[in-house]
């Protein structure tokens, strides 16, 4: 693997975005990205890799210069490593580590509120390759990490494992979120902190379908009813067209109706800035921490 350096947003616009993941400049995409770019055209074309996406969907990397299949990134206080996939994505999600530091703050209150009490336990679902799961894990959580592609889940494993997280910390499952939180409210199982930060489409450890303006709801509800009585906290983040910051809190607080007023509540969108502050927006997000975290 090369060495290990950090992540920054370079430069966007024209719909593409031009980063440096740790040792090796990428092109790829930008949806929300309207702007004029404002680097040089030869800043641009100087990448290592470039991402082209396919009318059917997914892509494929065009390759500048030689890149390993795998690398190291610094980002949010975390150690990732980064790999090119098909659709463009490299296991790295710059705008949520505004997210990761929240988590590690309300978490750490809580501990150090009451530090007799057992772990908090975190269920996160759409777990991806943990980076949420390791800032929770790192804070102090006991933490159940959920996604439906088990290469994605060893994937965040080894990140675990590179960012020293206690083995008995994280509970590994490949899974469906929907069936699998069902299931647990059928188990009568309960966490203090639930995360979820689901796709626009996807397919389940089962090859159920999920579509986010069918499911989330329903997901939603069962995550409801998997809440302590004196829960910590609720983080929702998507990454869909149409479901922005007020649509998220609306969708939370129908769910979370039956449980006792947060203490804090807030939604935005979330962001990526270069070195000079120009902001790409990347997502949004609705959270809450309740009275006691």
């Amino acid at each position: 693997m090369a060495a290990e350096t950090a992540y920054r947003l370079l430069d966007s616009g024209h719909g593409r975005k031009l980063e440096q993941i740790g040792p090796y400049r990428v092109e790829r995409q930008a949806a929300t990205a309207w702007w004029k770019p404002r680097l040089s055209a030869g800043e641009w074309k100087d990448v290592d890799l470039v991402h082209h996406r396919s009318e059917k969907g997914g892509g494929h990397w065009e390759v500048r210069r030689p890149v390993p299949e795998e690398w190291v990134v610094s980002h949010g206080g975390l150690q990732l490593i980064a790999k090119a996939t098909p659709f463009g994505h490299l296991g790295l999600f710059a705008e949520q580590a505004g997210q990761w530091g929240w988590l590690r703050q309300v978490i750490g209150a809580r501990r150090a509120a009451r530090p007799a009490a057992p772990r908090p336990r975190v269920l996160n679902l759409f777990a991806y390759t943990g980076g949420a799961t390791i800032a929770c894990a790192r804070a102090g959580a006991q933490v159940t990490h959920v996604d439906a592609a088990r290469g994605v889940v060893d994937w965040a494993r080894r990140n675990a494992e590179r960012n020293d997280v206690a083995p008995d910390a994280v509970q590994w499952l490949v899974d469906d979120a929907l069936a699998f939180a069902a299931r647990e409210v059928r188990r009568g199982r309960r966490y203090d902190g639930v995360i979820l930060d689901p796709p626009s489409f996807g397919r389940g450890a089962g090859k159920q379908v999920w579509k986010i303006e069918d499911h989330l709801p329903a997901l939603l509800a069962e995550v409801a009813k998997l809440l302590a009585p004196e829960p910590l906290v609720v983080l929702l983040s998507a990454h869909s067209p149409g479901f922005g910051p007020i649509a998220l809190s609306n969708l939370l607080d129908e769910a979370l109706a039956g449980h006792p007023p947060a203490a804090l509540s807030e939604e935005g969108e979330m962001s990526v800035a270069d070195s000079s502050r120009w902001r790409l927006p990347s997502g949004t997000f609705a959270r809450r921490s309740f009275a006691g975290a």
